[in-house]
């Protein structure tokens, strides 16, 4: 089934980068352009998410990995040159650009703050059976937010400690849940009861914000995956014992972009098998062309798209 990771992650703040230059992004060769540098930033969150579950296999969830994570979602982006895998050693501050330390709308504690604020923010993450999981981890999203204990990057790796949280503590078995693309739509929203919570103490609506985040976004998978199940047996029944498109369905949804070439290198086969298998898929309705060329043409499963997108 569709890649989770890339689908549900790819709206990272600050990013132009659609989902559509990130999926054809890996069909070719990068380009050093902004907007590659957009889709190296997902990628490098995709990265850094599976770094995570693979080291949550022996290490717990800890300043350790958050580290660790950190060094992976910099590495040749925005800020990767502010010290990736290190916390701050200067003060930061948040605003819009230009600002200063003395105009930010917040501006996180000195550097010399930090260890103690991290030793407890570290020692709650480890709390079990004290606060129900979902209001725990949107307690450790805003502490972590409001402590910003790197110089960049400390909102898409705030993002991604929601997921990794929730799967430490056996409430998701799989990274189908981002609330980017929630805190996106409702950006303004997220920064001001962020605000709030600093000068004012209101939890009730910042738990309220989140646990409705939550809410939606998981009934949006729900749906999703539902209808992506629905379309792939849809479209095998329609191919039944093609076995070459057969195999080339379950690789559109992964990524549904799809060339002859790719077709070749994913089925091992001859180029004149490969595209038989392309424009049987295109026959069959779930591929369609949309370069024009009569050369280097390039598929899209529309149906899939729609789903994902």
């Amino acid at each position: 089934m569709c890649d989770a990771k890339r689908v549900l992650s790819f709206r990272i703040e600050g990013t132009r980068a659609s989902l559509s230059d990130l999926l054809i992004n890996e069909m070719e060769e990068p380009k050093q352009t902004a907007e590659d540098q957009d889709v190296q930033e997902v990628r490098n969150y995709v990265a850094a998410m599976e770094h995570g579950l693979t080291r949550l296999r022996t290490l717990p969830l800890s300043l350790r990995l958050v580290r660790e994570i950190h060094g992976r979602l910099m590495k040749r982006v925005r800020g990767d040159r502010a010290t990736p895998g290190e916390f701050r050693r200067s003060q930061n501050w948040i605003g819009p650009s230009g600002s200063t330390i003395e105009t930010a709308p917040y501006v996180p504690p000195p550097q010399e703050y930090l260890d103690d604020l991290l030793g407890d923010w570290e020692q709650f993450l480890h709390k079990r059976n004290t606060f129900p999981d979902l209001i725990q981890c949107a307690i450790i999203h805003e502490q972590f937010e409001a402590i910003h204990p790197f110089l960049d990057g400390n909102g898409r790796l705030g993002r991604l400690l929601i997921t990794l949280f929730l799967i430490e503590r056996g409430r998701l078995a799989q990274p189908l849940l981002y609330l980017s693309a929630y805190i996106e739509a409702h950006r303004q929203d997220y920064y001001d009861l962020l605000q709030r919570v600093r000068t004012h103490g209101d939890w009730k609506n910042w738990l309220q914000f989140f646990l409705t985040g939550v809410t939606e976004i998981a009934r949006e998978a729900v749906g999703q995956a539902d209808h992506l199940m629905g379309l792939r047996e849809k479209f095998r029944t329609r191919l039944q014992d093609k076995s070459k498109a057969l195999a080339l369905l379950d690789e559109l949804f992964l990524n549904p972009y799809m060339s002859v070439a790719k077709a070749e290198r994913v089925l091992k086969v001859s180029n004149p098998t490969a595209r038989q298998a392309v424009l049987l898929l295109q026959r069959k309705g779930m591929l369609e062309e949309i370069t024009g060329r009569t050369w280097g043409k390039l598929y899209l499963a529309k149906p899939i798209m729609d789903t994902i997108e």
